[in-house]
């Protein structure tokens, strides 16, 4: 189906929601300066994804925009890697990285992979000229490859705690809809290119997934708290009690997804409501201490 117009108006939306995919992600580590939860194995896989995508984008000659969009996946998901190792003080102070080694490493592993595409990008347009197609396929697989394995790096970690932690809500669904966006401008290509499909369609469905798991994992306890305390509240707390006597993984749940788990973009509790609570109790304790006093 070749229809020009739909293929950039379309590969610049998933553009620009691959611009910004990452952003609530690199926000909301820098507001409570922890990583905890997220992978940084899948941060520098979708990093190096980024280099055959591109080779590969820009060799089949896509629109603009959808050549552009390797580019700042990988650089955003360095940004994000880099992060992961700068906060790792909150588990382990001794490995933590400084801003200087931060850079020390990533400007070397950037310019490397800019390197390599470069010189893919030369190597496989000759390989083009003399009708080798081959070249071309074994980047789409691995560019596949790469961003499913990062996102199943983070289904091991839901598998592990039995939650979906770190990740921020709002960065899976801007990506997906940058899938969406990205895979609808491949369809309005002059040629339907199955590999670009695969590429973008692998991605989306491992995303549904991660959603489907924030849904069980995480909103289900959510509602199901929710629900006993409103019980609570009408019945005296009787009602509650013997809910949470029926289901005894649903406190545990509740710990792990409210407290060892914060997620960036969750109903279930933000970093910052979390310092609000935790300010209004140490309020109420000082008002009943000083009540208290002779």
């Amino acid at each position: 189906m070749d229809v020009p117009i739909a293929a950039n108006v379309l590969g610049t939306l998933g553009a620009v929601c691959w611009s910004v995919q990452l952003i609530p992600q690199i926000v909301i580590n820098y507001r409570r300066h922890n990583a905890t939860g997220l992978q940084p194995t899948m941060m520098m896989l979708w990093a190096w994804a980024g280099v055959p995508l591109g080779v590969y984008n820009i060799v089949e000659q896509f629109n603009v925009a959808l050549q552009v969009q390797p580019q700042i996946l990988t650089f955003l998901s360095l940004v994000t890697w880099v992060q992961c190792y700068y906060y790792e003080k909150v588990n382990s102070p001794q490995r933590q990285w400084s801003v200087t080694r931060s850079l020390a490493v990533v400007i070397p592993v950037a310019s490397v992979m800019g390197g390599i595409e470069v010189a893919l990008i030369m190597a496989l347009r000759f390989a083009k000229d003399r009708d080798l197609q081959w070249p071309l396929t074994l980047m789409a697989v691995l560019s596949a490859v790469l961003l499913a394995a990062g996102v199943l790096r983070h289904y091991w970690d839901i598998y592990i705690h039995r939650t979906v932690r770190g990740i921020s809500f709002l960065f899976v669904g801007i990506d997906a809809a940058g899938d969406v966006f990205s895979l609808a401008s491949v369809v309005f290509q002059p040629s339907l290119d199955v590999l670009g499909m695969v590429i973008y369609g692998t991605e989306l469905v491992l995303w549904i997934g991660v959603f489907a798991c924030g849904g069980y994992y995480n909103l289900v306890p959510w509602l199901r708290q929710r629900f006993a305390s409103g019980v609570d509240s009408a019945s005296g707390g009787g009602r509650r009690s013997s809910l949470c006597e029926a289901d005894p993984h649903v406190g545990q749940a509740q710990a792990v997804t409210l407290h060892d788990a914060p997620s960036s973009t969750s109903v279930f509790r933000t970093p910052s409501s979390e310092l609000d609570i935790l300010r209004r109790r140490n309020s109420r304790e000082r008002m009943a201490g000083t009540s208290s006093a002779p």
